[in-house]
């Protein structure tokens, strides 16, 4: 289930956009009308994509698309007259923020959603990745200061004191880092 956050201060192109989403599968649409609403929307709220129909209200909707191409995983649109759509373009695009001129072709419109579904997508895998390797290189940390506590305890070399903590993982069946926190734990203070 795809979840949209839809900004809009017209109701007829909320109505409009609404039911462009949902005919590319949006079945959860989130509708504010000004930008302090949808800041309070968007508060603790994961979102598939947020779409600004510009201008709104209480402000342009520029600041608002930067916001939250900065603040949040959401692949973010915002559509804006054909005469400042360059314009926004230069001051957006370096934030990630997709550029769409009104009138809207659906056409086009269907092939830019599906470029943020991709570009989102390419986002969480990343985010995902780097998770894994902040993971990796925290686990290298501990087991390399429990070869260090090996090693001025012991007195054992670096070779040494990585052979025994790879021997030990493998006799005792756990993870090098399960071995490495036991040698912290034994050998600290």
């Amino acid at each position: 289930m795809k979840r949209t956050l839809l900004i809009s201060s017209s109701e007829h192109s909320t109505a409009s956009l609404a039911e462009l989403l949902k005919e590319e599968g949006f079945s959860k649409i989130t509708v504010s009308y000004t930008a302090y609403n949808a800041k309070q929307a968007a508060d603790g709220a994961e979102f598939d994509l947020i779409c600004i129909n510009a201008p709104l209200a209480d402000e342009n909707g520029i600041e608002l698309s930067r916001r939250f191409a900065e603040t949040t995983r959401a692949g973010v649109v915002i559509i804006v007259p054909q005469k400042n759509a360059d314009e926004v373009y230069d001051m957006l695009t370096q934030y990630g923020v997709l550029v769409i001129s009104k009138p809207i072709n659906r056409h086009l419109f269907h092939h830019y959603l599906q470029f943020t579904d991709c570009f989102r997508t390419r986002i969480l895998r990343m985010e995902r990745e780097n998770e894994q390797l902040k993971t990796m290189v925290e686990d290298l940390k501990i087991i390399d200061r429990a070869k260090l506590l090996l090693v001025t305890c012991l007195n054992m070399s670096e070779t040494q004191a990585h052979r025994y903590l790879e021997k030990q993982a493998m006799d005792l069946r756990v993870s090098r880092l399960e071995v490495a926190k036991q040698v912290i734990q034994t050998y600290q203070n």
